[in-house]
């Protein structure tokens, strides 16, 4: 009796969370294996903004001397003194130069020929189907609420998982001869009943996985919180002092910063709004397996002076988990595999969302 009452209760646990919390992650599943497909398809249908000019010897003598500090006064000239750029350069040949721009009045991404710095085009943060899959799915378009959403229920998600295997679980020998069967000619209900059970019996620690790192990547505080369990403290960037005189062109700042760590590919370089923040310029070390590189330099903004530098392995816990989460989740970890996997999985999540409702409608009616 006590065993049956614990059954009703897990089941409405299970039922209710999944109608409420369980559709919105699924929703965000969805999107999320969208982006395993329309990340490279963007690419390939927009080389315009991607793929850079071919030069000949001609153009590349009147080519800019220094395209980071022309870029950084383009910028600024354009959008203001409040705004803040994340200039990606190419990292192999024939690719474009980007830079990411946040102002009070546009926030999206300028693409240039990194030769000549001639614009090739640019798109605001939704703009373009692949831009606002990815940032419906980040953030739900709702920003720091979005993310915190996401985070929450990707908890629901554990508690989905743990009361569908408590209902799943056989009880006897006879009935796990019976635990991973699909009977798919028994009407469509049942067929479902069956997909559903069996998607989440196999498949559900490894989409836990994918929901896991998502909400870690959704809301910064998870990173703060696992520092502060094992003692660990995130490092800050280094502070600056007010300082007069003739900016040094960015493109030095740029080339000082290689030579601290010579053959390593250069991720980002990011500016503050004005000159109240130091510039940090991204490496990826060997070893690092973070896409972008986590590894960072830091140099004043007028004078360009190295204030500090951090490789990825000697930062705090967070950090050098998200050196791995984020291009697991991403599907950037191992390759093309990964990508599969990760979108094979995100249709799996979708689907148990669909059948759960599915189910409960049959039910209900």
């Amino acid at each position: 009796m006590a065993l049956m009452t614990a059954r009703r209760v897990w089941m409405w646990l299970h039922r209710w969370l999944g109608l409420t919390l369980g559709m919105l992650l699924a929703a965000a599943a969805l999107l999320g294996s969208l982006m395993t497909v329309l990340r490279p398809l963007d690419e390939a249908m927009h080389p315009e903004l991607f793929r850079a000019p071919a030069h000949d010897a001609a153009q590349a003598v009147v080519a800019s001397s220094t395209p980071f500090e022309t870029l950084r006064r383009r910028v600024a000239d354009e959008f203001g003194p409040k705004a803040t750029m994340t200039i990606r350069p190419p990292r192999e040949d024939g690719e474009s130069l980007r830079v990411a721009v946040r102002s009070p009045g546009w926030a999206g991404t300028v693409y240039l020929d990194p030769v000549s710095v001639v614009e090739l085009g640019r798109r605001g943060e939704t703009e373009g189907v692949a831009n606002f899959i990815f940032e419906l799915h980040s953030e739900l378009l709702l920003g720091d609420t979005g993310k915190a959403t996401l985070a929450f229920t990707a908890l629901a998600y554990l508690l989905l998982l743990l009361t569908g295997l408590i209902l799943w679980w056989p009880m006897n020998a006879a009935q796990w001869k019976h635990a991973f069967k699909l009977k798919l000619d028994k009407g469509t209900t049942r067929s479902l009943f069956d997909l559903h059970r069996f998607a989440g019996a196999v498949l559900g620690l490894m989409i836990a996985v994918t929901v896991a790192s998502g909400a870690w990547m959704a809301y910064r505080p998870i990173g703060g919180w696992l520092n502060t369990l094992v003692g660990d403290v995130a490092p800050k960037p280094p502070k600056i002092e007010k300082t007069t005189g003739e900016r040094v062109p960015l493109d030095l700042v740029v080339a000082e910063a290689r030579m601290r760590w010579p053959g390593a590919m250069l991720g980002f370089v990011q500016l503050g709004a004005a000159d109240t923040r130091p510039v940090r310029l991204r490496f990826k070390l060997a070893g690092d397996p973070h896409p972008n590189g986590l590894s960072s330099i830091w140099a004043h903004p007028v004078d360009g002076r190295v204030l500090g530098q951090q490789r990825w392995d000697d930062l705090d816990l967070a950090v050098r988990s998200t050196a791995w989460i984020y291009p697991l989740h991403a599907g950037e970890l191992f390759g093309l595999p990964n990508r599969v996997i990760t979108g094979v999985l995100g249709l799996a999540l979708f689907g148990m969302g669909v059948t759960g409702a599915w189910l409960w409608w049959r039910r209900r009616r």
